[in-house]
């Protein structure tokens, strides 16, 4: 099965198309979400992006996330276990080759879900790093348009990178532990 790899300019229609599932994940898994973010590239005002929406889910226990397999279905989603990252619990929503959202959920604490804001922060905050991920992103699906895991190799490095630099910025912007109490 070939995904088709489609890049599209921004949508400001995908901040909503988020907030709606976010509530709808929300009513599902009741108590144990402790927040849910607006991830990946349509998160980033004005990034081309794969119209495929990513949520991060923060969770309690991640262990009683698979009892919510059912009502994710019922949802639209496959639920695909961790999916190659331990500790993680991964949804799509549609099929393997037509998809609306990716659902990534974490416990609180695990790693990635730092990696994911801060990469998705550190975009926001610079758009001189965001504008050629997005022209990267664009020849990339003109060169890999039915081959998805040709179109992930060729962004790694770059993601790399901007993971790497988030990470720096990151620390010279951490907000002290009493403003994140008041967030």
């Amino acid at each position: 099965m070939n995904r088709k790899v489609e890049v599209v300019p921004y949508d400001p229609n995908w901040v909503y198309a988020f907030q709606a599932e976010a509530d709808e994940i929300r009513r599902i898994l009741g108590q144990e979400v402790v927040a849910v973010h607006h991830i990946g590239s349509t998160a980033i005002p004005n990034l081309s992006a794969k119209p495929i929406v990513d949520l991060l889910v923060v969770v309690r226990d991640i262990e009683k996330v698979d009892a919510f397999n059912e009502r994710m279905t019922q949802l639209g989603y496959m639920p695909k276990g961790e999916n190659g990252i331990p500790g993680r619990r991964y949804f799509i929503k549609g099929d393997e080759v037509h998809r609306t959202h990716h659902t990534h959920i974490f416990q609180t604490g695990h790693p990635h879900i730092d990696r994911h804001l801060s990469f998705r922060d550190y975009l926001i905050a610079h758009p001189e790093d965001a504008l050629p991920y997005g022209r990267l992103k664009q020849e990339l699906a003109c060169r890999f348009p039915t081959d998805i895991d040709g179109y992930v190799a060729g962004k790694d490095g770059f993601i790399k990178e901007i993971d790497r630099k988030a990470q720096a910025w990151k620390g010279r912007h951490a907000l002290p532990s009493h403003a994140i109490a008041l967030q």
